[in-house]
């Protein structure tokens, strides 16, 4: 397999829009070819069906039901709405929904309102060429959606992304969701495979590979180049296969014969920034330990650097004597003009629930959605500043606000912590 593009090349690359042209040489001889059955768009190839899903009920249910909902809706087109920072698992199941849909001449537009700001996100956007679009708010707003007859939530259920009150305002029907956190709140969708049970929802797009809704063919470059961030997805989700169940190593057995490994490796090489770097310094800087946990507030953050958050507290929970970690910090949106006290939990203690953990520190907003939530050994949390937005030109104000901020959510977290009462500063 011929890799020909230079990694250094990354940031003369366009981010968002259509795909990039191909930046990669796939020789198809390098790769296994698995023949699947493909389907007609009339009926699903259900002779074709891999051995190892035949007695999955749920997975048959599932994939039968989506290739119906396709079958309901073809010769449309959808918005696939992401969370406001999409990570790979997102990325990823968001382009095979795309593919799938075009076997049912329906289109589709993958979208995010945030920012791109881990160096390995921008990488995969980038060295693939998938097809994300960042839809600011005032975007969305302009934009004439009549054009679209619904939209599908993956990888998400509405809580984590700004555009889906706005597009639901408009009349826009939900037509799926799909994702493997937990139940975040009450929706209702055409289509719903939502698997707290699956690591990743990248192993329940596979899953929907291996049941005959997309053949894949290792001699189309942009087949190869989804299985490798379907690969990446899942690895990442699953803290490299670390923490991956049976269905999860079925799924990657099936996209090795397919992901260009050497793409992927060119993903997972991407230099963290300069500004990541420093926010990672300010974790260390702040942090106080308690029973094992380590929490952090690094203060004002850049939107674009939103995710320098997550890998802070990846760093912080390999220090000796942790086993959970807390990073949070206040992030600025000047397009908006809103802030946002955005957090991220790391655990490697087994018996310690970062879903339950995160709902019952900080709880739900006046409509009923919880504030955060999450999954094996990961979480987060999204706090909106709403009336205390902005004014922080005056820097004795910003500083006033801050502290505040920072001292609730050390008390909401210590609170289940059980502290001492005077919790250890490091130095």
């Amino acid at each position: 397999m011929h890799f020909n593009s230079s990694v250094t090349q990354i940031s003369s690359l366009p981010l968002t829009g259509d795909p990039t042209p191909d930046d990669f040489e796939i020789d198809s001889k390098d790769l296994v070819e698995v023949p699947l059955t493909r389907h007609s768009g009339t009926a699903l190839a259900g002779e074709g069906h891999f051995l190892g899903l035949r007695n999955n009920s749920l997975v048959n249910q599932k994939s039968e039901e989506l290739h119906n909902t396709f079958l309901a809706h073809k010769q449309e087109r959808q918005l696939i709405i992401l969370q406001d920072f999409p990570d790979p698992d997102a990325l990823s199941c968001a382009w095979a929904y795309q593919l799938i849909a075009q076997q049912y001449d329906i289109k589709c537009d993958i979208i995010y309102a945030g920012a791109l700001s881990h160096q390995e996100n921008i990488a995969l956007v980038k060295l693939t060429g998938l097809p994300a679009q960042r839809w600011t708010v005032q975007t969305l707003k302009s934009k004439d959606l009549s054009s679209y007859q619904g939209f599908v939530l993956i990888d998400n259920q509405g809580t984590t992304s700004q555009l889906v009150p706005i597009v639901q305002e408009v009349g826009i029907p939900i037509v799926a969701v799909i994702d493997h956190h937990s139940l975040q709140s009450d929706i209702k969708s055409e289509f719903f495979d939502v698997r707290p049970s699956v690591r990743a929802t990248a192993t329940i797009f596979t899953q929907y590979l291996q049941y005959g809704l997309l053949t894949l063919d290792s001699s189309i470059n942009q087949h190869v180049k989804c299985a490798t961030a379907l690969m990446h997805g899942l690895r990442s989700d699953t803290n490299r296969l670390m923490q991956a169940q049976e269905e999860d190593f079925m799924a990657a057995a099936y996209l090795s014969k397919f992901y260009d490994a050497q793409l992927l490796n060119a993903i997972l090489q991407a230099n963290r920034s300069k500004r990541v770097m420093d926010v990672i310094e300010r974790s260390l800087k702040n942090r106080i330990v308690q029973n094992n946990f380590s929490i952090a507030g690094v203060g004002y953050l850049r939107y674009d650097d939103r995710d320098a958050i997550p890998q802070a507290a990846d760093f912080i929970v390999t220090e000796e004597n942790v086993h959970t970690a807390l990073v949070y910090g206040i992030v600025h949106d000047e397009d908006e003009e809103l802030e946002v006290v955005i957090g991220s939990l790391r655990t490697t203690k087994l018996t310690l629930d970062p879903d339950e953990f995160i709902k019952e520190a900080f709880g739900q907003d006046s409509s009923g959605r919880f504030f955060g939530g999450g999954r094996t050994s990961a979480g987060g949390f999204e706090i909106p500043m709403g009336f205390l937005s902005g004014g922080n030109e005056n820097s004795a104000y910003a500083k006033m606000k801050w502290e505040v901020f920072d001292s609730q959510i050390k008390q909401k977290l210590l609170r289940l912590v059980n502290p001492k009462d005077n919790p250890i500063q490091s130095e």
